[in-house]
């Protein structure tokens, strides 16, 4: 025996090595497996939760259940597998922080089966491939017997999907539905009898939506204060604002209340009569003068926004004060304006933004650096009217804010003093005045209010008998993202939206917008040297002859500078063709390019790249056979 390890002392030392080996990776797994050790090396920090997440499942009180409804094997595409490996690895995150409070289940849904019937039962909706047959992607969180479905979970939704997933949570521990105020001069509700149109309106296709989410409170535009059991506002137009319903808002937001006020410097749905009988009415405007001032925000309500680069229309229709906004115009980094893929902006203002001391505000949509503020009388000018005195800033402009931090008090001085204001009982004396808030709050302000009118936001058609309503754009999900967010937890508040492969063409638009700058300033010339020249022409034909009267005879040098005038108008008018023309050429030029770098540009390098490798490949194979 000895002489057998003696002559096989190395392979029996590495067979034990190897044995310790195996049983010291055991132990270290065991050991890291019970060990609440995690490291998260993804880009975008893919599983790294948001403290505000982390904070809401660390505060549940009693168990919370996630049915995870996911088709497995050859049902589920293939492109979404990965996909929904990622969102089981993401609720797992949740369960791993809220520990027993948080129950994950996971069926799979298998045609005619007991799963499928639970599946529909909890509202998660089956979807259809080519072929014909069905899987689920979805999930249903319950508490007791509240419950909230997601019923499909889309790669769309992606950056969105912790937030999804953690406002469900949350939801599904609140007993009553959130309880929101709507204060509006406008008919948001709709009304039975308007005295000036002597017609009844129904509620718009926005109130509608709120109602089914939100337990919705009217709240009168002369009120002196706002309900205690509100803590979300949303303000509508407030046109002709009295300085005692500001007052009233102003303590709503010290004492913690959140606002969504949407104003507009023309509210293009919102025709006043005309000053006489006869004479069109005119758009009319809102603002919040103390409030915006305190707040250290300006909105001028004479002006609106015109961008030749998000214009809406094309000819003689074109109209830059119609904003169709794109990706590029929202905050991609906000969990509400994220996944908004289009905005209708009509005849909309912007604002100034200076934050007061303690104040920060956020960008949440902008137009482009090729944009200007217009007045108002010219906001429905549309094709070369629209443009003639085009003179793009080269700034952005903010379109809509989120303001956050610790606001003060618009009113210093204390409550404003109504002329003719009755004195009040004594159980019906003023609360204290609030000077400041005692804890971090959040406004939202929006430059446009036509955007929610159903006009601008959706689509109604008439199908079998039957009313549909379809979204035109974003509108209306914004609007419900922003009241959503703010009637949540505040720890939804804190979160962002996750990684995103989508990097958009700011390159393109900013040639884009160069290229425009230079071509309005030379029209601009163009056009103020066109109208000196038809002045001069109308004062020549006009000159005094004898008696006082307008000359019927030109003398030889009056009709050659008349000649002259028309042929330099003409020539005049002929250069700003050719630069219209231009300008369109150049556009239609550059978007041409783009799609050509994006389609060919990649199958282009393959070739070449393969060209390359056959050529170095010959060359090494001539050099094998000559040597």
């Amino acid at each position: 025996m000895k002489q057998f390890l003696k002559k096989h002392e190395a392979l029996v030392y590495s067979a034990v090595g190897l044995a310790a080996l195996f049983l010291l990776l055991v132990a270290f797994n065991y050991l890291a497996a019970t060990a609440a050790l995690r490291a998260d090396f993804t880009e975008g920090k893919l599983y790294t939760l948001s403290g505000g997440t982390k904070k809401i499942l660390r505060s549940l009180q009693a168990p919370v259940k996630v049915k995870l409804y996911i088709s497995s094997g050859e049902a589920m595409p293939v492109p979404l597998r990965s996909f929904a490996q990622r969102v089981e690895d993401l609720v797992h995150e949740f369960k791993a922080v809220a520990s027993a409070n948080l129950v994950v289940e996971k069926y799979n849904p298998r045609p005619d089966s007991e799963e499928e019937d639970a599946a529909q039962l909890d509202g998660i909706e089956p979807q259809q491939l080519m072929s014909g047959e069905q899987f689920y992607l979805g999930l249903a969180v319950s508490q007791l017997e509240r419950k909230q479905a997601i019923p499909v979970l889309a790669p769309a939704r992606e950056r969105l999907l912790e937030y999804d997933l953690v406002r469900a949570v949350a939801r599904a521990g609140i007993a009553e539905r959130p309880r929101i105020g709507l204060m509006s001069g406008l008919p948001v509700l709709g009304e039975r009898f308007n005295p000036m149109t002597r017609q009844s309106s129904e509620p718009w296709v926005f109130a509608n939506e709120l109602r089914r989410d939100f337990d919705v409170v009217q709240v009168n535009m002369t009120a002196d204060s706002i309900a205690k059991d509100i803590n979300v506002l949303l303000l509508i137009h407030p046109r002709d604002i009295e300085e005692k319903v500001e007052y009233a808002l102003d303590q709503f937001v010290l004492r913690g209340g959140k606002l969504i006020a949407f104003v507009d410097p023309y509210a293009y749905f919102d025709q006043q009569p005309g000053p006489m009988p006869g004479m069109p009415g005119m758009a009319s405007s809102s603002t919040l003068p103390r409030l915006f001032k305190a707040w250290g925000v300006e909105m001028d309500p004479g002006k609106v926004v015109s961008d030749v680069v998000f214009a809406s229309g094309g000819g003689q229709r074109y109209t830059p004060t119609v904003l169709s906004l794109n990706r590029t115009a929202f905050a991609r980094d906000d969990v509400v304006t994220s996944q908004i893929e289009t905005l209708l902006y009509a005849f909309g203002g912007a604002f100034s933004p200076k934050p007061a001391e303690g104040l920060a505000a956020i960008e949440l949509v902008k137009s482009s650096p090729n944009s200007m503020l217009v007045d108002n009388m010219a906001a429905t000018a549309a094709g070369d009217a629209a443009t003639r005195s085009f003179q793009p800033g080269g700034k952005a402009l903010p379109l809509a804010l989120r303001l956050s931090g610790k606001f003060k008090t618009a009113f210093p001085e204390g409550r404003p003093v109504e002329k003719t204001a009755k004195p009040k009982p004594a159980a019906a004396v003023a609360e204290p005045q609030l000077k400041e808030s005692s804890r971090d709050n959040v406004v939202v302000l929006v430059a446009d209010v036509d955007m929610l009118q159903d006009g601008a936001a959706v689509d109604v058609q008439e199908v079998f008998g039957r009313r549909v309503v379809v979204p035109s754009n974003g509108n209306l999900a914004f609007a419900q993202g922003l009241i959503e967010q703010l009637a949540a937890d505040d720890s939804l508040l804190s979160l962002k939206s996750r990684a995103s492969a989508f990097r958009p063409l700011i390159v393109v638009r900013e040639m884009e917008a160069q290229a425009q700058a230079q071509y309005f300033g030379k029209i601009k010339e163009l056009e103020d040297e066109l109208q000196k020249t038809n002045d001069n022409l109308q004062k020549l034909q006009k000159s005094p002859g004898a008696g006082g009267k307008a000359a019927q005879i030109l003398t030889p040098e009056q009709q050659a500078e008349l000649e002259a005038f028309r042929r330099k108008v003409a020539e005049t008018r002929k250069e700003l063709k050719e630069l219209r023309k231009n300008l369109r050429q150049d556009s239609e030029r550059m978007v041409f390019l783009t799609k050509v770098a994006n389609i060919a540009l990649m199958p282009l390098l393959v070739a070449l790249l393969g060209i390359a490798v056959a050529l170095l490949r010959r060359r090494q194979q001539a050099r094998a056979t000559a040597a």
